[in-house]
């Protein structure tokens, strides 16, 4: 199994908001987390950040191999523990008022992979050459499209395609999404935030999932489309390949 981490700042920005990274628990059972902060001042980067760093410092800790079942607890109480933390925050801390992130989490291992997410950071996975998207956005866009109100390709130019109906830290409670998959030999696994899928169509992330190239050269030529194309957004990615064996000190970037 090989994994790849990548964040950019985009071409408009001026702080990066995002923040991810790969991390293994003590049985080397690999977890995979994405986070895309927002909020005032530097709120959104304190959000984004706490998210992953109390996610890792929980996975590290873990001494044995998690099953499936055991996967999906530990991710809804982690969430849980996570969002309440983040809450009392920005409650109490002015400058992070209003804080919070969407996030996405992949547990995976040589039989199954796990996926837990609040908000609009997606994972697909690429299965025999078809690329699916795992999640479902928690977006304003995402119900008008359920509904019927407008199409996939109104949704790419509605004027608040960016709103969120679900994030971490917002509330006092927030209830994640989740499931657990079978995962195959040569699966590839991609996570990312908004800022990717906002300048690349699912068409296009398939074709570069599909090539035989290493995935650190998919991963960047994915990053450098979307600042091609404006890059109003951070744009981050984690591309995991279930093929190769991860190389010692390969786990995070």
């Amino acid at each position: 199994m090989n994994a790849r981490f990548l964040t950019d700042q985009g071409q408009v920005r001026s702080l990066n908001e995002d923040a991810g990274g790969i991390f293994f628990n003590q049985s080397d059972q690999l977890l995979a987390v994405i986070a895309d902060g927002m909020g005032g001042h530097q709120a959104g980067d304190v959000a984004s950040s706490m998210a992953v760093s109390m996610v890792k410092e929980g996975w590290e800790s873990i001494p044995n191999d998690l099953s499936p079942h055991e996967a999906e607890q530990w991710l809804v109480e982690t969430l849980r523990t996570v969002n309440e933390k983040m809450y009392i925050r920005a409650t109490e801390v002015k400058e992070c008022e209003g804080m919070g992130t969407t996030i996405v989490i992949t547990i995976m291992t040589n039989e199954f992979i796990t996926v837990a997410h609040i908000g609009d950071s997606r994972c697909y996975t690429l299965h025999e050459k078809n690329l699916t998207q795992i999640t479902e956005d928690h977006s304003l866009v995402n119900e008008l499209i359920r509904s019927g109100e407008i199409s996939k390709q109104e949704a790419h130019h509605h004027p608040r395609k960016n709103v969120v109906l679900k994030a971490l830290g917002t509330q006092h409670a927030v209830q994640a999404d989740y499931r657990t998959l079978t995962i195959e030999e040569n699966e590839r696994v991609l996570l990312c935030t908004d800022g990717l899928t906002d300048k690349l169509s699912d068409e296009e992330i398939e074709t570069f999932m599909n090539t035989h190239e290493a995935i650190e050269e998919i991963a960047t030529q994915m990053v450098d489309l979307a600042n091609e194309r404006g890059g109003e957004d951070n744009i981050t990615l984690i591309l995991i390949d279930n093929k190769e064996k991860l190389e010692e000190g390969e786990e995070t970037c």
